[in-house]
């Protein structure tokens, strides 16, 4: 692994039950959950995983983060038995730590398979984009445990697929499959489970080839509208436009199109 740096070095160091990945001729990087065959999210890994988000965000040579996992299943979700040794500061971290995704000002991807559960479904709503493989199921199992959600899943899927279906996953516990939750809007694909890393990789050269710069705009500015009255966000897209208006990027990006040419994005 490429050495990462940050504030808290220490948490980089030896990472349970993950790895980092860094091709840098393709300027991306791989978060890879590597416990199997389960991949079951222990409470210092969220942390590190916290960690390394914020590392990649400031790593100048990482486009776009790709979170995956090694065999069938992304997650089966976190360690019942971490919860119940946690400390109450660690239990009030759980969802800062696995908002990561959302708040790193670059691109993520979520590639799913199999049981993609608790703690794994909720880091997966917290990244951009997600691509399920058709062996997919999704789960908020909490209230079998009777407990609810603790790290953003369930206010993250009001937000995407509303109140009354959200209730039908979380107060059932209920498993959905990956074809039902892309037409619910909770996934952008549900491809083959011998095409997921194809089109994942798709979507990385894709995003690539947009402006880094505008591409950062756009996820704050999207982020921000998220919770702000419509006028609010209009008034927002409006000073993202204009910052942009000066930008070497849109510059270069309009003579391209009036030249009829591929833009060279310098990220300025």
């Amino acid at each position: 692994m490429t050495r990462l740096s940050h504030p808290a070095q220490a948490l980089l160091e030896n990472l349970d039950g993950f790895r980092v990945e860094i091709d840098a001729a393709a300027e991306r990087a791989d978060v890879v959950l590597d416990r199997p065959p389960l991949n079951v999210v222990t409470m210092p890994q969220r942390e590190q995983l916290r960690a390394v988000f914020e590392a990649l965000d400031a790593h100048p040579g990482v486009r776009v983060i790709v979170l995956r996992a090694v065999g069938e299943h992304f997650s089966s979700g976190g360690d019942i038995p971490g919860f119940l040794a946690a400390s109450p500061e660690q239990v009030s971290n759980l969802a800062f730590n696995i908002a990561a995704p959302e708040r790193c000002s670059k691109p993520v991807i979520a590639a799913n398979r199999g049981y993609t559960f608790g703690v794994g479904f909720e880091i997966s709503l917290a990244c951009d984009f997600r691509i399920a493989s058709e062996t997919t199921l999704y789960a908020l199992p909490e209230q079998r445990l009777g407990q609810v959600p603790g790290s953003g899943g369930s206010a993250r899927l009001q937000k995407m697929i509303g109140i009354g279906r959200t209730k039908d996953l979380v107060m059932r516990s209920r498993r959905i499959e990956a074809r039902e939750a892309c037409e619910w809007g909770i996934c952008l694909a549900c491809v083959a489970d011998a095409e997921l890393e194809q089109a994942t990789d798709a979507l990385v050269e894709e995003l690539r080839g947009f402006s880094p710069l505008a591409q950062r705009t756009a996820k704050r500015m999207l982020n921000d509208a998220e919770n702000a009255p419509l006028a609010v966000a209009i008034e927002s897209e409006g000073h993202c436009y204009g910052r942009l208006r000066s930008s070497e990027d849109f510059r270069e990006g309009a003579t391209a199109f009036k030249d009829r040419r591929k833009p060279k994005f310098t990220g300025k």
